[in-house]
């Protein structure tokens, strides 16, 4: 059953990805058909000022957007691949994470190295070399015994 989630689940995302460049495409060349309109309509400078402004908009409010979201995206990476790789300190690599944030990424590349490696002794110690999956996110009450 887990074999059938992780096939379909690159399918989806190839397809939201290849129905988000389509619609990006279309609105590029529907923008492009009206300034191309414009400038016919206006003379031979509108096109370029035109462009200009759009250009202007990009840079100011659409860069910066992606770039912060690009940087959020790749601070959670070493996260995830501790969580897949089921490493036994994920607690510290998601805590190294976000404290990479705050520091501008210079703790990013420690995080990548850690969540690619396992501790040393972890296996002599426990017995194991991944984490164990919790049985519940609560702690249970021990059983009183009725005298």
């Amino acid at each position: 059953m887990n074999k059938n989630k992780n096939e379909k689940a690159p399918a989806r995302s190839t397809r939201r990805v290849s129905r988000f460049a389509f619609f990006l495409s279309v609105l590029i060349v529907v923008l492009m058909r009206s300034i191309r309109t414009f400038a016919a309509e206006s003379g031979g400078h509108a096109f370029e000022d035109t462009l200009a402004d759009i250009l202007t908009w990009v840079v100011l409010i659409v860069a910066p957007i992606v770039l912060i979201g690009l940087f959020l995206i790749l601070h959670i990476l070493p996260e995830k691949v501790a969580e897949r790789r089921r490493h036994p300190q994920l607690a510290a690599i998601k805590t190294l994470c976000l404290l990479s944030l705050f520091f501008g990424g210079l703790l990013w590349p420690l995080a990548w190295l850690w969540a690619f490696t396992r501790p040393v002794m972890y296996k002599m110690a426990y017995g194991t070399d991944v984490a164990e999956p919790e049985e519940g996110s609560e702690p249970q009450e021990p059983e009183r015994k009725v005298a």
